[in-house]
């Protein structure tokens, strides 16, 4: 048995999961079966801070608007910057 490639196959099994869900009340079901209310609370803080970069609010607004730490803050800038599932997501509500 190969942990990694068991590994790799959840995650995928997750992604498809998600994906598969068609309406905000079947993922915040699905969420709230596979997540603890802090962990959703955390993602959903996360998101709404990189909502707040891409709009172009500044880190300090972003902080005071949500709660998020700094350190938080720091990772969440980068995936904005260089990552592509946010702006994947934003980019596709522009249009």
């Amino acid at each position: 048995m190969n942990v990694k490639n068991d590994l790799e196959k959840m995650q995928n099994e997750l992604y498809a999961a998600i994906a598969a869900t068609d309406s905000a009340e079947k993922a915040q079901s699905l969420l709230a079966d596979l997540c603890s209310k802090r962990e959703i609370e955390q993602m959903a803080q996360r998101l709404r801070a990189a909502k707040l970069l891409f709009d172009g609010f500044t880190y300090n607004e972003v902080i005071e608007a949500t709660g998020i730490s700094s350190a938080t803050l720091s990772r969440v800038s980068r995936c904005v910057q260089y990552g592509k599932g946010y702006s994947a997501l934003f980019e596709k509500g522009k249009k």
